[in-house]
């Protein structure tokens, strides 16, 4: 089954589904160095035969190689920016997934269905998935959620790296414990709208809660596990094994500090080396500081093994049918050796292949088991159908705003 020819097969059957691509905010950012368009129809194989270099991990060739069949690709914005300045770049974000789409409609195209996506997926193009990866993107307002959900996005990450009004992240200090009443109805009116609850990044508290909340599955989509790397960005044992009842999945994550733990030890003693320089988490001088700090210490390697272990403990607690993959490509700066871009994927699937994993597990993981909490999502939409749009506002339930 490991043979090159059978995974490719088995991609050409089934959608291999990616939870988390930040190639939106790297052509963001990539435009502002440099105001021409990045052109992804190039890439830089084989070390730069082609005389070309894109400097991505995710460009239309290499998607082609790694035989994906969809992506969600995240409408990110940091987590600094809030208010107005949130909602309005998280719509500039998912202008630019659009017009990615446009310019490139025989390689990509739209989709918001499950439906969607095996219909592109077989005429030979990426079905293009829309996520907004934290809370401070609707700017505690179910309105401005409800207009998301319209403009095509599938899911919406509770929090990013910093605490919410109504949600606590994995990476700040706690101080909700984990949903507050208004972050309960946030999630119900995601479960009206169609919208998934994605649980990467934030709190176990709030996965906890979220997972008590909702009546829809949900999905982490770009997470590793708690147990095998000792990272707060990482899902606990608990959590994982209460998603067979919710019908969730966990897309594992490629990041070297969530799958590596040696990676993931350097990154805290980085981050620690610049808060005692006087630097706050997220400003631009605590960003520089661990800039240098990595280039006068650079991280340990992490390998494809080290993911292969995340998956196979995400199938030992969870199970067969509550596991992803949600790379996070061009969201870290470095990533493990053998799984260094897009095209990559046929690779781990062989890795996984070569140690027991039957065609059937590979279908799931690849992408069935996505795409059955996207129609979950859908159905459970339908189901509350006759129930009204909430119109709750923080400041009512949680009193703050």
């Amino acid at each position: 089954m490991s043979d090159c020819a059978e995974i490719r097969s088995l991609l050409r059957e089934t959608p291999l589904v990616d939870g988390h691509n930040d190639l939106p905010w790297r052509l963001h950012e990539l435009a502002l160095e440099h105001p021409e368009e990045t052109d992804l129809t190039v890439a830089d194989l084989a070390g730069g035969t082609l005389g070309t270099h894109t400097p991505t991990h995710t460009d239309l060739p290499r998607l082609l190689d790694g035989g994906v069949g969809a992506q969600f690709w995240s409408v990110f914005v940091p987590a600094q920016l809030s208010g107005d300045a949130a909602v309005s770049t998280t719509l500039e974000q998912i202008d630019r997934v659009r017009a990615l789409c446009a310019r490139h409609p025989e390689r990509l195209e739209l989709a918001d269905s499950a439906t969607e996506v095996r219909r592109i997926h077989a005429a030979g193009r990426v079905a293009s998935l829309l996520g907004a990866e934290g809370g401070h993107s609707m700017n505690s307002s179910l309105a401005t959620l409800r207009l998301l959900r319209e403009l095509g996005v599938r899911y919406m990450t509770l929090t990013h790296n910093s605490n919410v009004d109504w949600a606590d992240s994995a990476t700040d200090v706690e101080r909700i414990g984990g949903l507050s009443r208004f972050g309960t109805e946030v999630v119900a009116e995601m479960n009206r709208i169609g919208m998934i609850v994605d649980l990467s990044h934030v709190a176990p508290g709030t996965m906890r809660d979220a997972l008590a909340a909702t009546r829809a599955p949900v999905l982490f989509t770009h997470s590793g596990a708690r147990a095998v790397t000792d990272h707060p960005r990482n899902v606990p044992d608990d959590v994982l094994a209460a998603l067979p009842a919710n019908g969730g999945v966990c897309m594992a994550t490629f990041v070297p500090s969530f799958v590596n733990q040696a990676v993931a030890d350097a990154r805290t003693a980085r981050e620690e080396a610049a808060r005692d320089a006087g630097h706050a988490p997220g400003t631009p001088e605590f960003e520089a500081f661990t800039e240098r700090h990595l280039a006068e210490h650079p991280d340990p390697v992490a390998t494809l093994e080290d993911v292969v272990a995340h998956v196979e403990h995400l199938r030992e607690v969870a199970g067969i049918d509550h596991v992803g993959l949600g790379g996070d490509y061009d969201g870290t700066p470095l990533l493990p050796q053998g799984l260094e871009d897009v095209s990559s994927y046929p690779r781990l699937l062989a890795a996984l292949s070569d140690r027991g994993w039957s065609r059937e597990e590979l279908t799931k993981l690849a992408g069935t088991n996505a795409l059955r909490v996207l129609q979950a999502a859908d159905d459970v939409a339908e189901q509350l159908a006759d129930e009204p749009a909430r119109r709750w506002r923080i400041e009512q339930l949680d009193g703050v705003g």
